[in-house]
């Protein structure tokens, strides 16, 4: 979920070739390198959670697929030969650099790959490939193509943010990261002014402060949240409360990765008028028209008579 404005490190400007091994051939498979990266035979592009922090909640088919994948596309080279290491892996095959600004280039020759029988390994610095961070371009190539998908499940920022937050989360959205200048954030925050499922976001550490502030102006101050920072890290913290609570807090600065989980919007009352369609619904049903007012008067805490009236008035 790193959010980076480039991708020149020295990690991420190798340039492995993604082709065959000296031999012109794929390697065979083995069962124990099947389970880890899909199973059966022919090519497959493997997508695979790695750690948000904490090492050890590698998978061990995460840890067999460095292992065992003919080609390795990671967003940050440096960042996976050291994850492997970290595991007491070697990676067995080749490794290539695969972040936003190489990301077109790369696929028709992991494609390529695919085609010929290997297996490529596709890894982010954390998290899932995909979900906020390359992925979804050489997915969609994979798959016109006619070749298999398959995934490795583990750590999401997602879902532990969810988890983390102490909100009502049994139905949510996601957003990826927050806009970047002001006007488009508003725009965005005024999207969840009436969403009912809880929504979850990124949002970099120097623009947090900000972001809270735009969203106390549009929700309000009493809307309650929760923001993640460095989870799974030596460093974890979880600030829960009001908006205006959260703003003041990110005011002092913040440092880290940022998840941000705001709770969904409390059920708006509709007023007379605007529950007249469902009024009528019923009356065409057979409803007699007092009955139906007195049912969705009931069912949404609106007087009867106002509703009947509401009626009366949409009728002319």
């Amino acid at each position: 979920m790193d959010e980076s404005d480039t991708g020149t490190d020295a990690g991420r400007d190798e340039r492995d070739d993604v082709g065959a091994d000296a031999s012109g051939a794929p390697r065979g498979g083995s069962p124990d390198r099947d389970a880890a990266t899909g199973g059966g035979d022919g090519g497959r592009l493997v997508l695979a959670a790695t750690p948000l922090g904490e090492t050890a909640d590698a998978s061990p088919r995460l840890r067999a697929a460095l292992a065992d994948a003919d080609v390795v596309a990671a967003e940050d080279t440096r960042r996976t030969r050291a994850l492997a290491a970290a595991l007491g892996v070697a990676i067995g095959g080749r490794v290539v650099s695969f972040y936003d600004q190489v990301e077109s280039a790369r696929i028709p020759a992991l494609v390529e790959a695919i085609a010929a029988g290997e297996t490529v390994l596709l890894v982010t610095d954390a998290g899932m490939p995909s979900v906020s961070d390359p992925g979804y371009s050489v997915v969609d190539a994979t798959i016109t193509a006619g070749h298999r998908v398959t995934c490795l499940p583990g750590p999401s920022a997602v879902t532990t943010a969810l988890a983390l937050s102490g909100l009502p989360v049994d139905r949510f959205c996601f957003d990826g990261f927050a806009p970047r200048k002001q006007g488009k954030r508003r725009e965005f925050l005024t999207t969840l002014r009436d969403e009912p499922r809880a929504s979850v976001f990124f949002e970099s550490p120097h623009r947090l402060a900000a972001c809270l502030e735009d969203a106390v102006a549009v929700l309000g101050p009493d809307r309650r949240a929760a923001v993640c920072r460095e989870m799974t890290k030596t460093y974890e913290e979880v600030r829960r409360g009001t908006l205006g609570e959260l703003a003041a807090w990110a005011a002092e600065g913040v440092r880290g990765e940022i998840s941000v989980v705001l709770a969904g919007a409390a059920p708006r009352r509709r007023s007379a008028a605007e529950l007249v369609g469902e009024v009528e619904l019923r009356v065409d049903g057979g409803a007699r028209l007092k009955d139906a007012c007195a049912q969705v008067g009931e069912e949404h805490g609106v007087s009867k008579r106002q509703l009947y009236q509401a009626v009366l008035t949409a009728r002319g």
